[in-house]
């Protein structure tokens, strides 16, 4: 086992030890959902005070609307919510390679058939962390299935734990 095993479950073994929430419904109360990077310097339930159950939280690199639209859909047409809050941040991966240098890395670390699984993926890279969050909202209010929904876009600052919205 390794390390990140054991931690993992002492970690969980600590947690269900005070664990008090099993009642809460499937559906979450607040009827929101972030969709924010997967940046591990991100904790979003302490960064925007959500309390356990009261939204969706949708994660994925670089907080992408195209990556987390299939999340969207079944948060809102299955579980109920009305709002969507899009989160980028300061200093983002995301920022700092493009398409093809993805493709080489994945290539020279893992080798021909890796770099052929993934010749075709669009990454999702972006230059412009501001003009990327306007792009994503416009992207999602453009879609027949967001009709109604609120959709608004944030930036996080990493520096100092604010938070400010774009659009």
């Amino acid at each position: 086992m390794t390390s990140t095993q054991e931690h993992f479950i002492e970690g969980n073994k600590a947690y269900a030890a005070k664990f008090d929430k099993g009642h809460l419904p499937l559906p979450p109360a607040d009827h929101y959902a972030i969709l924010t990077c997967m940046d591990a310097r991100i904790d979003p339930a302490a960064a925007f005070n959500i309390p356990l159950g009261s939204a969706h939280v949708i994660r994925n690199a670089g907080a992408s609307a195209r990556a987390g639209f299939r999340d969207l859909v079944i948060s809102q047409n299955l579980l109920g919510t009305t709002e969507v809050l899009l989160v980028k941040h300061t200093g983002c991966g995301m920022l700092t390679f493009d398409g093809e240098t993805a493709r080489d890395l994945v290539k020279k670390n893992k080798g021909d058939k890796a770099a052929e699984e993934v010749k075709d993926l669009n990454f999702l890279t972006f230059a412009d962390l501001e003009a990327q969050v306007k792009d994503d909202v416009e992207w999602l209010k453009s879609r027949a299935v967001e009709e109604g929904i609120t959709i608004t876009g944030w930036v996080y600052e990493c520096e100092t734990g604010k938070a400010k919205r774009i659009v």
